[in-house]
């Protein structure tokens, strides 16, 4: 069959925000993002990870439907739909929902007021999802809202004040009026803040807000509805670069399509084979897209079930089965509600809205969470092909595995029919995934029991799982075994042995035992979820379960969090134009939720400009033979090959014996090193390239990748840092008991929402260059930009308008990154752009460094630590980057809150075959003080006191010294623990937990609290050294300069609240443009929570200049307005220009001594976090979370709640979700979101407050504040301990030993292995078949922990 249309390709048509566009040679691989982003300059839609994973990217797709006569609207992944399956839509983005210049649409403004953006690079995303709903629902359910945001990532926020503008939508509160007096649980009587105290609980308020008028909306385009309704549908082909796209309108023309194709796949929502194209590097001449073909969209109800057509949308499915459960007797729909069930979780709202069924199902992929459930429930398939209809069970596909041809590749799926459940059926679909909600499953399964009838005896079985090995399997021989038992407890040991022989996964090590377990817990809920249901239709017959184990047949749900923030209010006699101390929206707010926000990748392209596309080192440790370039400079629009010969100067940067390497020359020393980048016209066509050069290369001996192999081969950057203070072994020898033990910390990934962009433009003469860059730290860039080239830094000007989210992963890294485009931008003389895709940016940066803390701890029997010795190794990667600094600060750092009075700790930096680990927020902080907290608690265990306990003994007291003999005042350390056990009612919670526990035996809860000491500081005077520049010009308007960096922490809000009240002008009389080499030269990176204290300083410092010269002025004519001032001081030849310069804090460490004063002041806060397990699966809720924290004064209570809770939630991830995983080669595998899951919505506490210490001043920073950037990210841990409490209720409950290791993260799979019971026990004796003779009771656990009871304790 010919692939023309009528006249050869097509033309395009779709709308977009109303614009109609015509595209005469679309091409069918351009994604709808590059295609906005591009060629139609919309660059509001961000590209975040390009696998539909993160959200950055949603847009709403609105269709008409001629039939019904009606409009969808649904938000789509612009990163996977093609813009050849747009035709006939119309497409709205962020900027046609609203903009400065219009309207600011009200979702926008209330994101923006309630504080809901921090970086702002996720806001559009945000807002397109919030939005489509309130376009289909105007006054949503807190459910719905939720819903909304499963597939929207943010990193900065902690999401709560996201969810908090999302609230003022929804019809009804959350507030749950449980007091008697109708009062929120919330609304705490604020008693415990002193009387005098005027607090404040509203960072916003509502009256601003404008109302949601739905009449306001963009209307649908009449013209598309015309052409929908009047034109007759015809094939549509386009035919683009490599790839030709064939759209047919009729299912026989599909079937010759088909015949003539067979391997062209169908694509319909690009869910599946879009990542497969992006990432895989799998590639299809042709594609067929059958979305649009009747028989394929079909829906009919039939007398025993329901057909859907293949092509539907799994949102459509959802809303079917959801309409069907409503009508039905519930006896038919058991197999409608476990599918639905399955569908809650599946994706993101995005994924589902263009995710067909078919897809799902004939992609057989293992991760496919409907597969098992829809073969268990006796689905069947209408296939079609040329000349032939047939229906095959989809159990038939399953039947024997991987290699199953059940399918025949010219046969096309048709639909899918669900039957209805009959009598004396039972169904249940189960799933455990890395994050409850948009995360692909590890384990999933779907069940289905029928009985004969009117008994307990089995007629029919069937047990399908996902996730065990490549595609979903089926336990064929256990389901035939059972058929003619009775559904009793005899067969559930039986059973389970069975299941795991059958169904064994194919992942070795931990995971695989995990993935066992998870297969016979589910089996396990089935077996008690089935029992439940025979007793409530016969409670004579059947007993039923035990009360406590009822909890085992409830799943975790997502609600909308409650949350409370508290700050003291500002002083009345404060002037009203005075900002200092408001809860101030962030001054790119507005431009943030409307997409105006500029980013490095947002620039306007340069005429002439080449994209750069990196190549980078497959290798660990290898010699580099050669490199061939041939095939690659001979592809479609490649410009040149950038190699380190390329490089006019510097190539390797020796900041310490090791150097840093923008291009490998002879050898690479880790996977992800940069060999050569690949110049050409487009970024497609830079990365086909790139895709072609070939490397040829020679191992090299060792290939160090963990601390283990780096201690044995004593491979370390040097110095290894060493604090004692004290005689610790004397010590040890008069302590009453001592502990020993070790735990791992993992890394973990900085996931800024933008990847690293620099944008490199040659002046044409002098040497000058323009660098854009996205870093922490302009002056750095230019520095090493410079020395690259070979040319002075006063010929390189690097500028910064703002980072989307950056945690210390963009200091060196973004440096040599700039390196890189800049020596392409020399070379070529033409400007260049380099935007690492996710993958890229995740396998070549590095993130947090792994630890191995090692511990011997002496105390009394009454609690008191007397003698500590520690060692901390740490995986620096293979670069010495910041690493020696970040293990030196872990030292520095390690004592917590706690007085050690014999103390000896080392820290070692490891030097691996890894992708060189960097700075990243809190910067060695979060480990070390994590290994402290583990310690603390291995004494509570061995004391018998509780963990609060021993915390408090051990706190530090008046008058005492650090371990490096600095002073400190600890009373606010107290004030914060003190009233953080009274806000959170901890004593009352923990009798609540245990009561909780005890009636319940697979869910448990915990409770923990922990203590946080923070010290501020950057331990070297000139690293902290600032500078300002103030402008006022004849207007009487302010332009304000500083070398801070805007990345999300509001510093330039700040800045401009400082020269606010400085000047004693509204703030809106201030403007700040860029950060910038040219105006502010050799500032300090924005790093160190030290922005705001050093910058804002300097701020002050240029503006009091300023004020001293228009002194003379402002006496002369008192009542005069600002106005009069300026123009009579510029009359008088008075400069309105001035510099601002703060000389740093007066830091020192001498390491000689081991003493010294590194630290300016201290932060001080707490925090008590509560949780709920799983102990069948190891999923985990976090129920609540209060947090307490001194921060001096806070200048925006707004911004320093936000970074508060922002860092909590990035501690929640690196403490209990983010898991790196990496090859025995050394290859990084989690390399987007699919594969690495950071927290989302659901994972934050249901309940969240946190409370900013009133009357704290800090006499050392401006204004009485703090810097309060990274001191939030450890409070994280106070979930890890409650995540510990709750195993460790476990473990007594099962007479299990007391001590258990648990490292982070703390993941579902090692809380599943710390509960331990009968199925866990059958991974150990897997071989045997015989088992403990209790283990065939209900109770496995139960029974078997009995067994162990008299040998253990």
């Amino acid at each position: 069959m010919a692939l023309q249309g009528p006249a050869g390709a097509e033309e395009l048509l779709f709308y977009v925000n109303g614009r109609k566009i015509i595209e005469k040679n679309a091409d069918s691989e351009e994604t709808l993002l590059s295609y906005l982003r591009k060629k139609l300059r919309l660059t509001g839609t961000k590209y975040g990870c390009g696998g539909g994973g993160c959200g950055a990217c949603t847009v709403m797709i609105s269709t008409y439907e001629p039939v019904s006569k009606k409009i969808r609207h649904y938000s789509a992944n612009a990163c996977l739909l093609s813009i050849c399956s747009l035709h006939g839509a119309a497409v709205t983005t962020v900027e046609g929902v609203g903009s400065t210049k219009t309207r600011v649409h009200p979702v926008q403004e209330r994101l923006a007021k309630c504080h809901g953006s921090q970086c702002g690079f996720c806001s559009p995303g945000m807002v397109m999802s919030i939005y489509t709903l309130l376009r289909n629902h105007p006054e949503p359910t807190s459910e719905q809202m939720i819903a909304a945001l499963a597939g929207n990532l943010c990193r900065c926020t902690g999401y709560r004040p996201i969810l908090d503008a999302c609230e003022t939508f929804c019809k009804e509160s959350i507030c749950c009026q449980r007091k008697a007096n109708g009062k929120c649980c919330l609304d705490q009587d604020d008693s415990s803040f002193d009387k005098e105290e005027k607090v404040s609980t509203r960072l916003f308020s509502t009256d601003e807000f404008q109302p949601l008028d739905p009449t306001q909306e963009l209307i649908f385009p009449p013209e598309l509805m015309r052409i929908a309704e009047n034109q007759p549908k015809r094939t549509l082909v386009f035919h683009g670069e490599r790839m030709t796209w064939i759209s047919p309108i009729s299912l026989d023309e599909l079937v010759d399509l088909k015949a003539a194709h067979p391997k062209a796949p169908l694509m319909v929502g690009n869910t599946s084979l879009g990542p497969e194209m992006k990432f895989k590097g799998v590639f299809y001449p042709i594609v067929v897209a059958p979305a649009r073909i009747p028989d394929l969209n079909v829906v009919k109800r039939t007398d025993d079930g329901l057909t859907v057509g293949a092509a539907c949308n799994l949102s459509l499915v959802k809303d079917i089965l959801t309409n069907a459960i409503s009508e039905l007797p519930e006896e038919k729909t058991k197999v409608f509600r476990a599918v639905l069930q399955q569908l809650r979780t599946l994706g993101g709202e995005q994924i589902r809205n263009v995710a067909s069924l078919g897809g799902n199902i004939i992609s057989r992929k293992s991760t496919s969470d409907l597969n098992p459930i829809l073969a268990a429930s006796n689905c069947l398939l209408s296939l079609v092909s040329k000349g032939r209809k047939r229906q095959v069970p989809l159990s038939d596909i399953f039947a024997d595995g991987a290699g199953n041809d059940t399918i025949m590749p010219e046969e096309i799926l048709v639909s899918v029919h669900i039957p209805h459940s009959r009598q004396g059926e039972y169904v249940s679909a189960f799933r455990q995934a890395p994050r409850r909600e948009n995360a692909l499953p590890m384990i999933n399964a779907g069940m289905r029991v029928l009985f004969e009838e009117g008994t307990d005896i089995i007629k029919d079985l069937s047990i399908f799982c996902g996730g065990a090995v490549s595609t979903t399997v089926c336990a064929k021989q256990t389901c035939g075994t059972l058929i003619g038992r009775h559904w009793n407890e005899q067969i559930l040991d039986e059973a389970c042995r069975l299941i795991l022989k059958e169904i064994a996964p194919s992942a070795s090590g931990e995971k695989a035992d995990y993935k066992k377990t998870l297969i016979v817990s589910f089996f396990y809920r089935f077996f008690l979820e089935v029992l439940q249901s025979l007793t409530t239709m016969d409670p004579c017959h059947y007993p039923g379960i035990p009360v406590e184990y009822r909890s085992a047949l409830q799943d975790f749900k997502t609600k909308m969090p409650q949350s409370i923030q508290i700050f003291q209010d500002i002083d009345p006699s404060q002037s009203p134009q005075d900002p200092v101390g408001r809860p101030i929206m962030h001054q790119s707010g507005i431009k943030h939720t409307t997409g105006e926000a500029v980013y490095v990748a947002d620039l306007p392209s340069v005429d002439g400009e080449l994209f750069l596309a990196v190549v980078t080192s497959s290798r660990a440790h290898a010699k580099i033979v050669s490199i061939d370039t041939a095939e690659a400079l001979k592809g479609p629009g490649v410009f040149d090959i950038i190699t380190a010969h390329d490089v006019p100067a510097t190539n390797e940067f020796y900041y310490s014996d090791d150097p840093e390497i923008i291009f490998a020359r002879n050898k690479v020393i880790c996977v992800g090193q940069i060999v050569c980048a690949v110049a050409a016209d487009s970024d497609v066509h830079a990365k086909q390239a790139a895709a072609q050069v070939k490397i040829e290369y020679e191992a090299l001996e060792p290939v160090i990748l963990t601390i283990e192999e780096a201690i044995k081969h004593n491979s370390f950057f040097e110095p290894k840092r060493k604090l004692e203070q004290g005689n610790v072994d004397q010590a040890f020898e008069t302590v009453d008991d001592i502990i020993e033990g070790e735990i791992r910390i993992g890394g973990q990934e900085h996931f800024y929402l933008e990847t690293q962009s620099v944008l490199a433009v040659p002046k044409g003469e002098d040497k000058e260059m323009d660098v854009y860059v996205s870093t922490q730290h302009p002056a750095f860039i230019q520095e090493m930009v410079a020395a690259s080239l070979g040319v002075p830094a006063n010929r390189i000007m690097c500028h910064v308008k703002r980072v989307g989210g950056a945690f210390g992963g963009k200091l060196l890294k973004a440096g040599l990154l700039a390196c890189v485009a800049a020596v392409a931008a020399n070379k070529t003389s033409r400007a260049v752009r380099l935007i690492l895709s996710r993958g890229d940016d995740m396998l070549i940066t590095g993130g947090r460094h792994p630890f191995l803390g090692k511990y011997k701890v002496g105390f009394m029997n009454d609690g008191r630590i007397k003698a500590v010795d520690a060692q901390y190794y740490i995986n620096g990667g293979c670069t010495p980057d910041e690493s020696v600094v970040v293990a030196e600060v872990a030292l520095l750092k390690m004592d917590n809150a706690y007085k050690i009075p014999n103390l000896r700790c080392w820290a070692y930096t490891c030097k691996t075959n890894l992708p060189s680990n960097t700075a990243f927020r809190g910067f060695g902080f979060p480990q070390s003080a994590l290994v402290t907290e583990t310690w603390i608690m291995g004494v509570a265990d061995k004391t018998g006191l509780s963990p609060e306990k021993i915390r408090e003994i051990n706190m530090y007291k008046e008058n005492e010294q650090t371990h490096f003999k600095q002073k400190l005042d600890p009373q606010n350390l107290k004030r914060c623990w003190n009233e953080c056990m009274e806000k959170s009612a901890f004593y009352s919670r923990r009798a609540a937990v245990s009561e909780f526990n005890k009636q319940n035996y697979w869910k448990k809860k915990g409770i923990a609290i922990v203590p946080m000491k923070f010290p501020f500081g950057m331990g070297t005077r000139y690293l902290s050294q600032a500078a300002a520049l103030v402008h006022i010009y004849t207007d009487g308007s302010v332009l304000l300069t500083h070398g801070g960096i805007e990345m999300g922490q509001g510093i330039h809000t700040k800045m401009i609240q400082v020269a606010s009240r400085e000047l004693n002008i509204p703030m809106s009389r201030i403007h700040f443009c860029e950060t910038s080499t040219t105006t502010v030269p050799n500032a300090c990176a924005s790093a160190g929570s030290a922005g705001t204290d050093v910058n804002g300083m300097a701020v002050k410092d240029a503006c009091q200049t300023l004020l001293k010269r228009l002194q003379p002025i402002i006496n002369q004519n008192p009542k005069g307005t600002w106005n009069d001032w300026i123009k009579e001081a510029f009359e008088q030849s008075v400069s309105l220009s001035a510099t601002g310069y703060f000389r740093g804090y007066n830091e020192t460490m001498d390491w000689d001594k081991g003493e010294g004063q590194p630290f300016t002041y201290f932060l001080y806060g707490a925090a008590c976090s509560e949780v709920e397990i799983n102990c069948l699966t190891g999923d985990h809720k976090n129920l609540r979370t209060d947090i307490v924290m001194d921060i001096g004064c806070s200048i925006n209570p707004a911004v320093d709640i936000g970074q508060i809770e922002g860092a909590f939630v990035q501690g929640i991830g690196l403490y209990t979700m983010e898991e790196l995983k990496y090859s025995p080669e050394g290859v990084l595998c989690t390399r987007g979101p699919d594969q690495y899951q950071i927290p989302g919505v659901c994972d934050i506490p249901e309940q969240f407050s946190v409370s900013l210490l009133p009357s704290s001043q800090n006499p050392y920073a401006i204004y009485a504040s703090k810097g309060i950037g990274e001191a939030g990210l450890f409070l994280g841990c106070s979930v890890f301990f409650a995540l510990r409490d709750a195993v460790a209720h476990v473990r007594a409950e099962r007479g299990l030993k007391k001590s258990l290791v648990l490292n982070s993260p703390l993941t579902a799979e090692q809380i599943r292995a710390g509960c331990a019971d009968g199925f866990t026990d059958m991974m150990t004796n897997n071989e045997s078949a015989s088992s403990t003779p209790g283990a065939t009771s209900m109770c496995m656990a139960n029974q078997s922990a009995q067994d162990r009871n008299g040998t253990e304790n």
